[in-house]
């Protein structure tokens, strides 16, 4: 391996970090949303209370989802840098995109779309994972339909075992409840998104040949991408946390609490299955949910319709935008 091979594999790998950052931080609105819209804790405490449990997910879970991302999207064999370049330029690109229009769509199907498009340019239909892919684009729509639901049911039982309190010892309860289920639903965030990021690099290392003939996930990578998650996390996405804590509709803390708690129970049971679902869909389905209980007015739907159109569009788009830069990047490199 040459010192050029080498110098361009530790580029790659700082382009997947900083996807795993634009990762944390456009996604910073699904960890505090809830806990800041019912003024549990301050926008700045809840960047940290967020991040922190964002890294102790790595103590949590082992490598399901990375191992997903990384031989069940594309085809391994044909993966080399300038198509992981691609890939992660698209999702980066489509993830500022709609953070700058305050749409809080999804980290993780930008960057399988971004595979996906890069794929397809590179070797056709035939080097796409059907299986994985179809698991993938599956929960798009079951993610945010399970936490709608456990948000809705949840919400009605703490309305059931809350109904004979006073609504201020029922504030003051849950406000300290929504600090543990602020706190697990980041744990749940952290453990499946860093894994994406996970899954790139490993597959970027495998390719180069630098983990020898077996695929895994080596130790570094792992703290690397859960600590530079937690860092995106700190930084906060305060575009997205306005639509997500206020605009879908308003939230109480038993509401912040159910809703939190929904989406946690679902998205650590697609990490264990070594789903990478949407923590964005299954957040927002929980919040819906949980307001919906009170009346299907409470729920602004006008806001709901513009997010389902950004989560359908953001797999062919980042698809799209990857394909072109990869084009564009093979022109490049051809010139250089």
């Amino acid at each position: 391996m040459d010192s050029n091979s080498l110098y361009f594999t530790v580029f790659i790998i700082l382009i997947a970090l900083t996807f795993d950052f634009v990762n944390g931080f456009h996604d910073s609105a699904n960890s505090i949303a809830t806990v800041v819209s019912t003024r549990v804790l301050s926008p700045r405490i809840a960047v940290l209370w967020a991040s922190l449990f964002n890294f102790a997910a790595i103590f949590l879970v082992g490598e399901p989802v990375a191992r997903t991302i990384g031989t069940g999207i594309i085809k391994p064999e044909i993966v080399h840098n300038v198509l992981i370049l691609g890939a992660l330029a698209g999702a980066i690109g489509w993830n500022l995109i709609t953070w700058w229009l305050g749409l809080p769509s999804s980290s993780s199907h930008a960057l399988i779309g971004g595979l996906i498009g890069v794929g397809l340019v590179e070797g056709g239909s035939g080097v796409l994972m059907w299986p994985g892919i179809m698991k993938t684009t599956l929960f798009i729509v079951l993610s945010p339909a399970i936490g709608l639901a456990l948000g809705l049911a949840i919400m009605v039982l703490v309305l059931n075992l809350s109904k004979n309190s006073n609504l201020r010892r029922v504030d003051t309860v849950f406000r300290r409840l929504q600090l543990l289920s602020a706190a697990v639903y980041s744990s749940a965030h952290g453990m499946n998104d860093a894994q994406k990021t996970m899954g790139v690099i490993a597959l970027i290392l495998f390719r180069g040949g630098y983990l020898g003939s077996s695929f895994y996930i080596p130790l570094w990578v792992v703290v690397a991408c859960y600590l530079v998650i937690a860092l995106g996390t700190m930084a906060g996405g305060w575009r997205i946390v306005r639509t997500m804590g206020s605009k879908i509709t308003k939230l109480q803390p038993s509401g912040g609490f159910s809703a939190e708690t929904a989406a946690a129970i679902s998205i650590i049971g697609a990490s264990l299955a070594g789903i990478p679902v949407s923590t964005t869909h299954t957040i927002t389905g929980a919040i819906i949910g949980v307001g919906a209980v009170k009346r299907l007015t409470a729920v602004r739907w006008g806001v709901a319709e513009s997010i389902v159109i950004a989560w359908v569009l953001t797999i062919p788009m980042s698809a799209a935008l990857s394909a072109v830069l990869f084009l564009l990047l093979q022109q490049c490199f051809k010139l250089g």
